[in-house]
């Protein structure tokens, strides 16, 4: 079990693909309380075109919990700890929510990013409603009922033994209550508006049409501010509209990232 040390805090990570590669690999951040399971779909169409990294932030799976409220900060210095235990000098970093704010923050004060893709995030804390992803992982039928916030009606009713499954990987490594709440606590004071210009790097802003966790307004006026951001909509999925729409999704992200890896070549 690789693990990266940030201070006392332990970080569990995985690592997928050719180490060696000459592309930077692919880091996803997951949103509040959600496992590495989150990227699973794009995961596994990524390693191999790159080399892909999911970690679990502080306060979810394996990782430790120390006492909160943890800010962006902490979780910037967390991924710089994975980054610096994998020997990558740079990455294209995935996230989504809070996973988003993470990467826009670490865009802005690290070196080591080349690009960004991001998922229902927002350039302001109070954008993001998270509450209703929440719920505690001992209880299954809470778990069901809060995938109804973030999936759609028609994903749900179709695809039940996929739905069956993430509230397997929900119960087995989500944040319980006090972790979440530290979590959630970065964002009380991010506001990157005075700041999107100094982040320089491509960046895609995906966002499902019909998030009612952080409205699509908020991600396009995110994409707007940003020197080289373009939005891209999901058109009727939610807030994990990548995990509805993955195919589509996949094949957005594996174009943006091959493009932008080979101008960084030539």
């Amino acid at each position: 079990m690789p693990t990266a040390s940030n201070g006392s805090v332990s970080l569990h990570y995985s690592r997928d693909g050719d180490a060696a590669a000459d592309t930077a690999p692919v880091v996803f951040i997951s949103d509040a309380g959600l496992g590495g399971w989150l990227w699973g779909w794009q995961h596994a169409a990524l390693t191999g075109p790159f080399e892909t990294i999911v970690w679990d932030l502080r306060g979810t799976g394996r990782s430790d919990g120390p006492p909160g409220p943890y800010d962006l900060a902490d979780f910037v210095a967390d991924l710089e700890a994975v980054l610096a235990a994998c020997d990558v000098r740079s990455a294209h970093l995935v996230g989504c929510g809070l996973g988003g704010a993470i990467a826009l923050a670490a865009a802005r004060s690290t070196s080591r990013v080349e690009t960004l893709s991001l998922f229902g995030t927002a350039a302001t804390g109070d954008a993001f409603s998270l509450e209703s992803l929440f719920a505690p992982p001992a209880d299954r039928d809470a778990i069901r009922e809060s995938l109804e916030s973030v999936l759609s009606a028609d994903f749900l009713a179709s695809q039940p033994e996929v739905v069956e499954g993430m509230v397997d990987w929900r119960a087995d490594g989500d944040a319980d209550r006090a972790d979440w709440e530290a979590q959630v606590a970065a964002l009380d004071d991010f506001d990157a508006t005075d700041w999107l210009v100094e982040v320089t790097q491509p960046t895609r802003v995906f966002h499902g049409t019909d998030d009612s966790l952080v409205d699509p307004d908020a991600g396009r006026d995110l994409a707007r501010g940003l020197p080289r951001g373009e939005f891209e909509a999901l058109e009727s999925v939610g807030h994990l509209g990548f995990i509805e729409r993955s195919r589509d999704v996949n094949d957005r992200l594996l174009g943006f990232l091959e493009s932008e890896s080979q101008s960084a070549d030539s």
